[in-house]
């Protein structure tokens, strides 16, 4: 029987987003603006992972996410699961989902929208499909892919 090690240190209270692919490990920290976050942050990238093949793994200390920042984790890792720690046990786990509508998480890209001029928050339809994630603007029209995407801290 194969021992299993834990490779990333376990947390009192807080958060655990598993299932980030290696490669959105960063856009995952800087999207949530992490890198200033004052109590304990703990990742771990390239680990092993059967359904990924590798995986990223952000542990929060005393954080617990609201439904933007949810929202915005499902935009660059919408296989993320969030586990919710309390005295060192999980008592939630939950899996990111995308929401029909997308309200003032994202920026258009396009130049000439209204929302890149006026201070009207950005509302887009959202849909996933075998191509990944795609952000319909309801003003523009304009379709923004995942890639692409950039997200309003």
């Amino acid at each position: 029987m194969e021992k299993k090690e834990f490779k990333v240190t376990a947390i009192k209270n807080g958060t655990v987003i598993d299932h980030v692919p290696s490669s959105e490990l960063f856009r995952v920290i800087e999207i949530l603006g992490l890198a200033a976050y004052p109590n304990q942050l703990t990742f771990g990238m390239n680990l092993e992972s059967k359904k990924l093949g590798t995986k990223a793994i952000i542990k929060i200390a005393d954080c617990f996410f609201e439904d933007d920042d949810i929202n915005r984790i499902a935009l660059i890792a919408p296989q993320a699961k969030l586990n919710i720690i309390r005295d060192y046990k999980v008592v939630e786990k939950r899996r990111v989902s995308i929401p029909e509508t997308i309200v003032g998480i994202a920026r258009c890209v396009n130049p000439h929208c209204v929302t890149n001029h006026q201070p009207i928050p950005t509302r887009f339809g959202a849909v996933r499909d075998e191509q990944g994630i795609r952000l319909t603007c309801r003003y523009c029209e304009k379709v923004t892919d995942s890639r692409a995407l950039k997200i309003i801290r």
